[in-house]
This record gives structure tokens, C-alpha cells and sequence, in this order.
């Protein structure tokens, strides 16, 4: 079963369930997306409201291939005290969900990624995104945002591992070009 979403030329979403065939479009996209739940018998879950400017949205999680699960005890100091902002989150592993204050996103991850290593002296080293290779949007501080912090995060913890330091990673970068 899939539902599918389409954004129209003239401002409308259309909506389709595969399965049942019921299609919509309106104008509102969120009144879309939960006419097509309830017409597939799935619950929805409207998006949160937007955060206050200066703020960003993001999760933090760590997908070591060691990690343990959400009650594991390493993270027992930070489910007890999160950064301000965070709150523990079971996805099957430890996660904290976050709003935090930051020039971008970018900014703000790396401020929280830095408070709970120094703090709890734990690396999280992902933002959680399942499929980063699914480029959405342009926004600097939007979803695109989260699959750079997502990435850098990821790849600086697999470059550790493998025995690669931050010199490397800036060479690296340099070479790619980025300013």
C-alpha cells in the first residue's frame, strides 16, 4: 500500500491511495495528508509547530554498531540530563529529539553534539535520517540541512574508526572545494 502526495503548479496538493483508489486535492496539504491516513485506517500525527526563529529542529542518535538500546546504561547520565531543549527518545536506540537555539542548523548540532561530549563524553553520530540520499529542498536550516549534519556526523564517526583524524577530514574537504 503506498500514499502518495503531489504539489500542483497552481498551490493545491493532490493525495492518492493506491490501494483504495480515494484521491483528493485541496489547497491544504496537511488536510491532505490526513484525509489520506484516515481513508488507509492509519492514525495521523499532524507536524509540530514551527519552531521560534533563531531556533532549530533536529534528532540526535547514536548508531555505533556497538550502541546499545534505549535503556543501555552508557546513556544513563543523559537520559537523567539531556541538554537543555533535548529529550530522550526510544527509537529502538537511544535518541534525543531537540530544539535548539543556533545562527543555523548546522550551528546548532554542532553545539549540541559538542555540550554531550564534554558533558557525557558520548558521540552522537547521526541525525537518524534512514535515506540521506534523498535530496529534499534548499532551505539551509531545512531537511537538506539535516542530511549534511547527518552525513558529517556519520562520516567523521566511520573515519575514527577506521583510523583516519581530523586532518584528514579537512584535507579532504579541501580538496572537495569547500570554502
Amino acid at each position: 500500500m503506498g500514499l502518495y502526495f503531489r504539489r500542483n503548479e497552481d498551490g493545491t496538493t493532490t493525495g492518492r491511495n493506491e490501494e483504495s483508489g480515494f484521491t483528493v486535492t485541496l489547497a491544504d496539504e496537511e488536510e491532505v495528508k490526513r484525509l489520506l491516513h484516515e481513508d488507509a485506517g492509519w492514525e495521523y500525527t499532524p507536524p509540530p509547530p514551527p519552531v521560534p526563529p533563531g531556533y532549530h529542529r533536529f534528532s540526535l542518535v547514536d548508531d555505533a554498531f556497538d550502541a546499545g538500546g534505549f535503556g543501555d546504561e552508557r546513556y544513563a547520565g543523559l537520559r537523567e540530563r539531556p541538554p537543555a531543549g533535548c529529550f530522550p527518545a526510544d527509537w529502538g536506540r537511544f535518541a534525543l529529539e531537540c530544539e535548539r537555539p543556533g545562527k543555523s542548523l548546522l550551528d546548532a548540532v554542532t553545539g549540541t553534539v559538542a555540550e554531550i561530549r564534554r558533558e557525557h563524553g558520548l558521540v552522537m553520530n547521526s541525525l537518524g535520517i534512514e535515506k540521506p540520499q534523498e535530496w529534499l529542498g534548499a532551505d539551509k536550516n531545512g531537511y537538506a540541512a539535516q542530511i549534511v549534519a547527518h552525513l558529517l556526523l556519520m562520516a567523521a564517526h566511520r573515519a575514527s574508526l577506521l583510523g583516519y583524524g581530523r586532518k584528514d577530514l579537512v584535507r579532504l574537504l579541501d580538496a572537495a572545494g569547500v570554502e
